[in-house]
């Protein structure tokens, strides 16, 4: 028998709208925060580093009352030049430390997976191959710069603030370390000479990761021995070194594209810098280039191998 709609009991009734409590998944960044867990070099290399050199500049701070007081015997050029110095050797220890720790984080990226056979379960996640290997690209071009800026932001104020304390305990006014260490420009320098050095070792991080992807072991070797052989064919073939060349310029070239007068002095002005000449630089878009061929090389490669 069939009630009145009247006496039908109020059932409740759930929300079907869940868009408040989903958040999205986010693959990307979590891949990235993989990345960091799993990696703890990453962090903890630049600031072993960064340890390393604060050590030995405390020891330095003993001769830093007498440098103060022979700078009269200098021109203005000169003075600037010695007390900047040990802060721009801080920042270039330090992207040194990240440079290494990105090329040898590459080699190992993508093939340690398939060696402790972790492949298996992090490819039975819903996380593309391309999010992968853009992750693991992320670490060196992304992560490893922003990081290695931060540790050598902090610590040349660290070193600023202790060769303050250093003059005033030896009666000493600290106005002419201050005003000759030109701290902001040093920052936008370092700033500016971190993202240039990432683009433009792009594509060595993507020949990295590439190999990584490849070879089943001895991911170093196989890095390195197309190169080798390239030099010692064409040395023995033609007697030339254009390989050599080409490599010394991926290597050093972001310096000579990006910055005016680099070797000559502590890069410290504003003026030295170059972007216009980096960005118009034929290596640097043929590098891009390569790196993006590379990446997805590697990708492809993540796909179809197996665990070793």
């Amino acid at each position: 028998m069939n009630l009145p709609s009247s006496t039908m009991p109020d059932l409740p009734i759930e929300s079907q709208d869940t868009t408040d409590t989903q958040q999205p998944t986010r693959p990307l960044y979590w891949s990235i925060r993989r990345e960091l867990w799993e990696n703890r070099s990453i962090y903890i290399a630049p600031l072993v580093a960064a340890a390393l050199f604060l050590f030995g500049f405390l020891f330095s701070t003993i001769r830093l009352p007498q440098t103060i007081r022979g700078l009269s015997a200098l021109d203005p050029v000169r003075q600037r030049a010695v007390l900047t110095l040990p802060y721009s050797a801080a920042a270039s220890l330090i992207l040194l430390t990240g440079f290494v720790v990105g090329m040898l984080y590459c080699l190992d990226a993508l093939n340690s997976e398939r060696r402790d056979r972790s492949i298996l379960f992090w490819k039975s996640l819903p996380v593309s191959d391309r999010t992968t290997v853009l992750a693991k690209a992320g670490i060196p071009m992304v992560v490893l710069p922003l990081l290695t800026f931060l540790m050598a932001l902090a610590l040349q104020w660290v070193m600023l603030l202790l060769s303050t304390a250093v003059l005033a305990v030896n009666g000493l006014s600290p106005i002419p370390l201050w005003t000759r260490v030109p701290v902001f420009q040093l920052t936008l320098v370092m700033f500016y000479g971190l993202t240039i050095h990432a683009l433009w070792f792009a594509p060595l991080y993507g020949w990295l990761l590439l190999v990584s992807a490849w070879s089943r072991r001895a991911a170093f070797l196989w890095a390195l021995l197309p190169f080798f052989a390239l030099l010692v064919v064409e040395r023995l073939a033609l007697g030339t070194s254009y390989v050599a060349s080409l490599m010394k310029y991926r290597l050093m070239g972001a310096m000579a594209e990006g910055f005016q007068n680099a070797g000559s002095a502590p890069v410290s002005r504003l003026s030295q810098l170059t972007p216009g000449t980096f960005l118009s630089a034929p290596g640097l878009w043929i590098g891009l280039a390569l790196a993006v061929a590379f990446l997805a090389l590697a990708m492809r490669l993540r796909r179809d191998r197996e665990p070793i």
